[in-house]
């Protein structure tokens, strides 16, 4: 069967893009080739059906996969893309999970000729609920911008950008955005502890609140806003609450300073 796509790492990020598309049937098993030296990891693509090998000398030198997805740590980038030039001559599309790596860094390695495009998922991919936002040079085709959005539609939601300097900006919103709503969740529930109620209760509670939420939000046709005032009654309970969160744009201030303080080490940590 032709190699349509090879993942270079089968850590947690690769292995969970692996298997949705895979699950989905947005790929065969046996059309993907996944590079990764740790024995533990690269077996369990082995379970998925996947060809694998420790590294890129073993793909067939005839080779010519669709798609080059590398899922590795930022540090060794430079390193481990070396090993797929011999795909940089324009038929193969690189696409980078690296968070912080710019498509720049992959041009100086695979050569003026390789299509390249940067994607940035959140955790929640990892069950099928992530954001993914793209950013693509202009190398690459439609045909591969479709199947890349395609392959990533089975991990979440899927979206793109024309400048990659927002790259930042995303990393602030989405990337690191789940950290935010954990804490949030962790913070409403000992607020529910100190009103009184139970451990297990108020860690109910407040995740649960959160997910409903977040679910209605996604799935109502209404803005958040207007969400939020059919459940506040004049003068009630929430109202009171509200007053609290929103007076002088308390919260909306602290969550601004909460994304430019990420954006900001976000570009400091590009370089």
């Amino acid at each position: 069967m032709t190699i349509r796509l090879v993942l270079v790492g089968c850590g947690n990020m690769g292995y969970a893009m692996l298997s949705g598309w895979i699950k989905a049937g947005k790929l065969k098993a046996g059309e993907v080739f996944v590079v990764e030296p740790n024995d533990n990891l690269r077996g369990r693509a082995a379970v998925l059906g996947c060809l694998t090998a420790a590294n890129a000398n073993a793909i067939a030198a005839d080779a010519v996969p669709e798609l080059v997805v590398v899922a590795v740590k930022p540090q060794v980038i430079r390193g481990v893309v070396e090993g797929y030039k011999r795909f940089g001559d324009g038929r193969t599309t690189f696409v980078s999970i690296a968070a912080g790596t710019a498509v720049a860094t992959f041009e100086a390695i695979l050569g003026e000729r390789a299509p390249v495009m940067r994607c940035m998922p959140n955790t929640p991919a990892a069950i099928g609920k992530g954001m993914m936002v793209l950013y693509s040079n202009r190398l690459v085709s439609d045909a591969a911008k479709s199947l890349v959005a395609d392959l990533l539609s089975a991990s979440g939601e899927v979206a793109t950008i024309e400048d990659e300097a927002l790259m930042d900006a995303v990393t602030a919103v989405s990337g690191s955005g789940p950290a935010y709503i954990f804490h949030f969740i962790e913070a409403l529930t000992q607020a529910a502890q100190k009103a009184g109620l139970p451990a297990e209760t108020a860690k109910l509670l407040a995740r649960q609140t959160v997910y409903g939420a977040a679910s209605l939000a996604a799935e109502s046709t209404e803005e958040p806003g207007v969400l939020r005032q059919q459940v506040t009654s004049p003068n009630g309970t929430t109202a009171a609450a509200l007053a609290v969160l929103m007076g002088d744009d308390r919260l909306t201030r602290l969550l601004t300073e909460a994304v430019e303080a990420a954006r900001l080490r976000s570009v400091e940590l590009a370089g």
